[in-house]
């Protein structure tokens, strides 16, 4: 039993749920001294009152119904709500979006210079080849006909005996 409790208690996700309760916490005491120490007298000079308990009170057989608790209670909610977005969301979002925008507007990373010239060597030495030595391009040609018969040659016949270059390449590469 106090095994699963230290599995539990050492489980990431509740030092994660522990870190945001304290956050919540602390950013709780910022927005409400926000609201009542900036927000609320402002409203106070505009309207004359920091609440609305006073307004808007019907009396029904001696009990008296505020409905001004609950507008001060919507303000209050609408004042916390405008805070947190317009204190943490909006910046945070355009934050978020010039990130994104400087990521996108990154150039694409430069090819390595060595790679480009290993490239341009092949290329070159392929076209030199082709034009010097045209013979070679037929034995090549000759080559890869002569592999594609031996192929569809196997397939139909099933296994035959190799020559001994055919030999040579399976031990080269590993079938034999």
């Amino acid at each position: 039993m106090l095994k699963g409790f230290r599995l539990f208690i050492t489980r990431g996700s509740v030092v994660d749920l522990a870190t945001a309760v304290v956050i919540g916490t602390a950013f709780t005491a910022v927005v409400t001294a926000l609201v009542e120490s900036v927000l609320m007298p402002l409203i106070s000079a505009l309207v004359g009152t920091p609440d609305f308990d006073d307004f808007a009170v019907v009396m029904l057989n001696d009990t008296p119904i505020r409905f001004g608790v609950l507008l001060t209670a919507l303000v209050n909610f609408l004042l916390i709500a405008g805070a947190v977005y317009f204190v943490i969301i909006a910046p945070m979002t355009r934050m978020i979006e010039a990130r994104e925008r400087r990521s996108q507007a990154a150039p694409p990373e430069a090819e390595d210079e060595n790679i480009s010239l290993l490239r341009e060597i092949r290329d070159q030495l392929k076209a030199q080849t082709e034009v010097t030595n045209p013979a070679f391009l037929a034995s090549l040609a000759e080559a890869q006909r002569q592999a594609a018969e031996d192929a569809e040659q196997q397939s139909t016949q099933g296994p035959r005996r190799h020559s001994v270059l055919g030999k040579a390449k399976d031990v080269v590469w590993g079938k034999d």
